[in-house]
């Protein structure tokens, strides 16, 4: 007898996708024709399964609210940015980069400093708080901020995304130490962690309360990251918001046209000059890809 019930997504890996449902966990493939519809199953996804002697099958995804290429993963409340200020150092251009990929979806972005026990990132703390983010300081070795971090989680869906090595898995166990999750050592010469994460996967941290952890990523990584449209990138950034419709010309890139708003802000302090840089980078990046090589 075929039973057909709704779940969500737990965790996707090698072509097999565990479904958490009322009646409990089920591991499914998912149809072809989701594959010929571009449809690819993500974790997160609600979806309507159809269960035939314990084995699934994903038949139809509901609705997203939202959805990432990296980290894969859909329907998420809130995306959490891990950095540091030490081995490995985070450089500002990924945490923008990934900011305005949610922020060009609406997905509020926290930073979450961790490591602060060996240095507390006073500068990376004081650029995101100018422009706006909540930001946390974490430690998974002294437990500085974990009970901060929980709060601002509860009762949300959120991704769990940073460069390898920085210590979102450490983190995760510091939340809910039953986990047990693996966690790498950081190469000292290369300045990067392992990836101790392969796939993602929904970690249950109380009621209502699910954190995606995700594979790792270094600078090397983001040409596989979504794309966000030239046209969009200004209002990807929401430190630029007060600042749009008062440059000169309606059009304005906020890169070499004269009297633009955004760039005078930059120049005044107003915004920090790294977020300014980072925009520059990510529209010149965009500039170079054609529309056909999007679809």
């Amino acid at each position: 007898m075929t039973e057909r019930t709704t779940g969500r997504i737990i965790r996707s890996i090698s072509g097999f996708y565990d479904v958490q449902t009322e009646g409990g966990l089920i591991r499914c493939r998912a149809r072809g024709i989701l594959r010929k519809e571009g449809s690819t199953p993500l974790t997160g996804d609600m979806a309507e399964i159809t269960v035939e002697q314990g084995k699934g099958m994903v038949e139809k995804l509901l609705p997203r609210k939202n959805s990432f290429v990296r980290p894969a993963v859909a329907n998420v409340d809130a995306l959490v940015v891990f950095a540091a200020n030490v081995n490995p150092v985070t450089e500002p251009y990924l945490i923008d980069r990934v900011a305005a990929i949610a922020g060009d979806q609406n997905v509020p972005v926290y930073l979450c400093v961790n490591k602060s026990d060996l240095d507390p990132a006073e500068n990376l703390v004081r650029i995101y708080e100018h422009a706006g983010f909540p930001v946390i300081r974490t430690s998974a070795e002294t437990g500085e901020g974990v009970e901060d971090l929980l709060r601002l989680l509860k009762g949300k869906l959120t991704a769990f995304t940073g460069n390898s090595g920085v210590g979102k898995s450490s983190i995760l166990n510091r939340l809910n130490p039953g986990l047990g999750l693996p966690t790498g050592e950081v190469s000292e010469k290369l300045g990067r962690g392992r990836h101790t994460t392969r796939h993602v996967e929904l970690y249950a941290l109380g009621e209502d309360t699910y954190v995606a952890d995700t594979p790792g990523f270094s600078a090397f990584d983001t040409d596989q990251m979504d794309v966000v449209l030239k046209e969009n990138l200004q209002y990807a950034f929401p430190d630029f918001g007060k600042y749009l419709g008062k440059c000169r010309f309606d059009d304005c890139t906020h890169r070499k046209e004269p009297d633009c708003a955004v760039r005078a802000a930059c120049e005044a302090g107003e915004i920090e000059k790294t977020r300014y840089e980072s925009y520059l980078r990510l529209y010149e990046k965009v500039s170079q890809i054609n529309m056909w090589e999007l679809k």
